[in-house]
């Protein structure tokens, strides 16, 4: 029989401070997650971010949500993320990943919204018929370096014995591209990169239309989901570790001194993201030299960006070090029962750190 067992976040908050937390075969959450889920600013109280499915009075399974919110015609609607969804191998069959979800449905009156989601997590959503795609964004990812070494054995296994080949392909190749990329220079305008968002950015944001302040922001980069770290968490299924991971607060001024662009970067083992952006088009060509700059003197492997205009300009740009390019498309799935509560003609207008997207 399958029992469930839901968290608030001072439930949440008890659960890991207890010796209970860390005595399942698996991890339901990390502590630091939990840390930051609970000063999750549009959190409230009483609103549910975990449930754990037990049968037999065994932990089978969990289900993460990540409360986030609209305000639509000056009132705050509330709706959440799933940002974690895991079921035991000794547990599959018994119908308790659909059991989790019908719960966090119930929890948040339907309105849910599922992205960054895995091919089996994709199926069960369309399998539960509850689920529209909606505002999907498209992107691109950039390629800076080699890196066979890594790609081709993950896509062909059979290759791995030919990895050490590989890596000296690789080493061969970023030794060239090295040398192209060395008349890349730090710009001569003045850029600043701070660790969090400073009063000046803060204000400036306020040009440009956001779903999270820079309160908000300020926070999940205090509290991030991910450690720096070499070791690895194996009784937690999900992102909690890497050997390289960080947020920078990047500052653009123009030639007259006034800020003229600003952003949230975040590096993850040689692979960056720009989780918010605020620059008005036709300042995007100093933050382009920036971020060139920047991922040639940290030997960035890949750059994966939803920004339209951002991406439309580095398309025009003849020195932006790019080595080769594909198309990206990130989905959304959005509750039926939260689509009816929404305007006709809405729009979230998403950037890609929206939802969980920055914390990983």
């Amino acid at each position: 029989m399958t029992e469930l067992k839901t968290f608030n976040k001072k439930e949440l908050e008890d659960f890991v401070s207890s010796g209970d937390f860390i005595s399942f075969d698996f991890l339901p959450i990390s502590e630091h997650r939990a840390k930051s889920q609970i000063r999750n600013l549009k959190a409230l109280d009483h609103q549910t971010l975990l449930v754990l499915a037990f049968y037999d009075g065994k932990l089978a399974g969990y289900v993460g949500c990540f409360p986030d919110n609209y305000l639509i015609d000056g009132k705050i609607f509330h709706y959440a993320w799933l940002s974690t969804l895991f079921v035991s191998e000794e547990f599959r069959g018994k119908r308790i990943a659909k059991t989790l979800l019908n719960k966090m449905f119930e929890e948040y009156d339907g309105n849910i919204i599922a992205t960054e989601f895995t091919k089996e997590a994709e199926a069960l959503y369309n399998m539960l018929g509850v689920f529209e795609y909606v505002y999907p964004k498209t992107g691109k990812r950039y390629y800076f370096r080699s890196d066979a070494a890594l790609i081709i054995p993950e896509k062909k296994p059979e290759t791995k014995t030919l990895k050490p080949l590989f890596q000296v392909a690789d080493a061969m190749a970023n030794s060239l591209i090295a040398i192209k990329n060395s008349v890349i220079k730090k710009p001569e305008f003045r850029f600043e990169i701070l660790d969090h968002i400073d009063a000046e950015s803060s204000e400036f944001m306020l040009k440009f239309r956001s779903r999270r302040n820079a309160d908000e922001i300020n926070v999940f980069i205090k509290n991030p989901w991910v450690l720096e770290s070499k070791k690895k968490e194996e009784k937690y299924l999900f992102s909690s570790y890497a050997e390289v991971f960080k947020y920078v607060w990047v500052k653009i001024y123009d030639e007259h001194n006034h800020l003229a662009a600003c952003s949230l970067l975040q590096l993850r083992d040689g692979n960056l993201k720009i989780p918010y952006l605020f620059s008005e088009a036709s300042d995007l060509d100093r933050f382009i030299d920036f971020l060139s700059y920047y991922i040639a003197s940290n030997k960035v492997k890949t750059l994966t960006s939803y920004q339209k205009q951002l991406n439309t300009k580095i398309e025009q740009s003849k020195t932006f070090p790019k080595i080769y390019e594909r198309n990206f498309e990130r989905r959304y799935l959005f509750h039926k029962e939260l689509i009816q509560h929404l305007p006709e003609g809405f729009d979230p207008q998403y950037q890609d750190g929206d939802g969980d997207c920055m914390m990983t």
